[in-house]
């Protein structure tokens, strides 16, 4: 493909996947506990479908999507050339091997990312969940505010998006969907993992009926 056609492709199958998705879902942004603000931000939120990722993205403002990169899953975002492609030059995803064994940290190219100073939106579960509360959080999120203090932690809570794409069918359906988003969170001086893991999933879930 030519270099100068591809980012103006990226472009423009970025705002059409945002006016599909936004009229498919409305991707309703509740901004209740911040401002939507350019500061480096890890976003957490809870784990319902694949199309979360698509959804966060959605949900931000413009100004943010282009300094935000959403985690997705190696194994199923790379599955074609298409979805490799949209996952890599529309969402400027990181790609995560939950395949990997070992020595191998997972948690790798996300350091790489809040290194080189964007903000992520990662879903702490690991796996998709159901749509009553999320799973306990596995401890990449701990580990990422133990690495990066000055990074602000974001709770999300994502509603509906499950039943926009039901599992087994081809066609999504127009169903209503919002991310609310609530305040910080910080990891305290001294707070263990478990401590800080069951506060971080609790002010997720407590955004559920806000």
């Amino acid at each position: 493909m030519n270099d100068k056609l591809s980012p103006l492709l990226a472009k423009l199958m970025g705002l059409f996947l945002l006016g599909l998705i936004r009229t498919l879902t409305g991707a309703q942004a509740r901004w209740q506990g911040c401002p939507p603000k350019a500061e480096q931000r890890i976003y957490f939120a809870n784990h319902q479908s694949h199309a979360d990722l698509v959804l966060m993205w959605a949900a931000l403002p413009e100004e943010l999507r282009s300094i935000t990169r959403p985690i997705a899953a190696k194994d199923y975002w790379t599955k074609t050339p298409f979805k490799k492609w949209i996952t890599t030059a529309v969402f400027n995803a990181i790609y995560v091997d939950r395949a990997k064994t070992g020595d191998q940290d997972p948690l790798e190219p996300l350091v790489e990312a809040l290194a080189h100073g964007d903000s992520i939106i990662l879903f702490p579960e690991g796996t998709r969940g159901n749509h009553e509360e999320p799973q306990k959080f596995k401890a990449g999120l701990y580990n990422l505010a133990l690495k990066f203090p000055g990074v602000v932690l974001v709770p999300a809570w994502i509603n509906n998006v499950q039943r926009v794409m039901p599992k087994g069918e081809v066609v999504p359906v127009p169903i209503l969907c919002s991310v609310t988003f609530g305040a910080p969170i910080a990891l305290g001086d001294g707070e263990d993992r478990g401590e800080f893991l069951a506060r971080a999933r609790q002010a997720v879930m407590d955004l559920r009926d806000s």
